[in-house]
């Protein structure tokens, strides 16, 4: 619960400077704190000035959807959750003919986005390899004027604690809550010499690109894996395509599961095709051994809520979170909580209790390594971790993480409205075993991605500092 600090009680003057707004929002979000800051800086403009006189600040408006699942056909496509994501492989295809009726959902390589919709105020930067993506209605578009100021530095700017506060109290509505473009065109941005706003822009660049070499990382391993296997044909897999599992017979039953979607024909073709490979099976491979091997879920435990700070709590990670670039768990006590609740470096996480939604992040994988070791992750994720010194967690992870071990894991689902996997059928899963040579190079491409997306990160982290700095130096003078 907010509360009004008594030291510095709303005014007056606040309520007519917010409309009147009578609802508590503007007054305890840290917003107007935030503005009478900025108000005190030496130069700031609003923000439809460095957008083209606003008309950079849209969304695209409710589109005619028509989806599609082969990409000749069809635009990668960002829902307002997605552009918080940090792998863009899995996002859905809008149909070509659906962007050409509404040209305003293409977006554009270093324009901000910001989710203006439901949870209002979520910024990401549009990063090169997603120039000419889509994306949709509920997520605004701000984009900076040619010449007229460094998009980098907006960015950092709008995601800063001076921006985001002041985009979200804007937000309206009962249930679900809007923003519109004209909510926030004027919103004073702050402006420093030229040869600051450009080292914040670089920085910012500089993480973009990264990112996009991480994303080229991870798929590249995955593709390199198939293609060395001789699996070309699980590299495209066009699952969608492919006739649909009706009427099939299945001989030879074991007690094991009478579940018709665990004999699916078309993941069978997939495990046959990985059998005719040099293989072993991922219950071989994550056998508990002196390395320590796993194959199991994650620690049940209780939450006790603590600091938010890394001395005292750690930042816990579900399902959802998991996959952004940067979680946003809640922390929970050092001192009431067992360590087993960390990942292990190298170890795959696999969301694996949810629902079927062609969209759900059910059985998909994220990779624990680096920064993401300081995290505690919740019971709902399948723990896997090599037991074998010759087989690294980052090749597992570049098998995982393709689309055809997604549909492999999905047909082994077990449960009622949850889904779980089948903690046998998981074990038999079969994994291609290439040579040692290219075991290790296909392990270390995904090593490398991971270093980048961290480096990343604190490139990001960095512009923010600068940012911050510059503002509480010059309100203070």
């Amino acid at each position: 619960m907010k509360i009004a600090a008594k030291d510095n009680p709303v005014r007056l003057g606040w309520l007519r400077e917010q409309g009147l707004r009578m609802d508590a929002a503007p007054y305890l979000s840290g917003a107007f704190e935030a503005r009478k800051l900025l108000e005190r800086l030496p130069r700031t403009v609003l923000l439809r000035e460095v957008t083209r006189g606003g008309a950079g600040i849209f969304h695209a408006g409710r589109p005619l959807r028509r989806w599609v699942t082969a990409p000749e056909h069809g635009v990668r496509f960002f829902s307002s959750t997605d552009i918080m994501e940090a792998d863009f492989s899995n996002l859905p295809l809008i149909s070509k003919t659906s962007v050409a009726l509404n040209p305003r959902l293409t977006i554009r390589a270093g324009w901000t986005l910001i989710t203006r919709s439901g949870n209002v105020g979520r910024i990401a930067y549009a990063r090169p390899d997603i120039d000419g993506y889509t994306c949709s209605e509920h997520v605004m578009r701000v984009v900076p004027g040619q010449g007229l100021i460094p998009s980098g530095y907006l960015n950092t700017f709008l995601r800063s604690r001076f921006g985001v506060p002041i985009v979200a109290s804007q937000a309206y509505g009962a249930i679900i809550q809007h923003i519109e473009p004209h909510h926030i065109e004027g919103l004073p941005v702050p402006r420093f010499d030229s040869a600051l706003e450009e080292e914040i822009h670089d920085l910012v660049e500089e993480s973009a690109k990264l990112r996009a070499e991480f994303q080229a990382g991870v798929v590249g391993a995955t593709e390199d894996l198939f293609r060395t296997a001789g699996l070309e044909e699980l590299i495209d897999l066009r699952w969608h395509d492919q006739p649909r599992d009706l009427g099939f017979e299945q001989r030879k039953l074991t007690p094991t599961t009478l579940r018709a979607l665990n004999y699916q024909p078309k993941a069978r073709r997939i495990l046959d095709a990985l059998r005719d490979v040099g293989h072993r099976t991922l219950g071989e491979i994550c056998k508990e051994k002196e390395e320590g091997g796993q194959l199991s879920r994650g620690l049940r435990f209780m939450r006790v809520d603590g600091a938010e700070d890394p001395r005292y709590s750690y930042q816990l990670v579900g399902q959802r979170q998991a996959f952004w670039l940067r979680p946003e768990g809640r922390w929970i006590s050092k001192a009431k909580t067992s360590r087993e609740v960390l990942a292990k470096d190298e170890t795959i996480l696999v969301a694996s209790q949810g629902t079927l939604g062609e969209n759900e992040v059910y059985c998909r994988p994220i990779f624990a390594t680096g920064a993401w070791l300081s995290y505690a992750y919740s019971e709902h994720f399948l723990r896997i971790r090599s037991g074998d010194p010759d087989i690294p967690g980052a090749y597992l992870f570049a098998f995982l993480r393709s689309e055809a071990m997604f549909r492999v894991l999905r047909s082994m689902s077990t449960g009622g409205k949850q889904q779980d996997i089948h903690e046998t059928l998981r074990a038999q899963i079969p994994v291609p075993v290439l040579t040692a040579p290219d075991r290790e190079r296909i392990a270390e491409t995904v090593r490398s991605a991971f270093r980048k997306r961290d480096e990343a990160d604190k490139k990001e982290d960095r512009a923010l500092e600068l940012l911050e700095q510059a503002v509480l130096a010059h309100s203070a003078s």
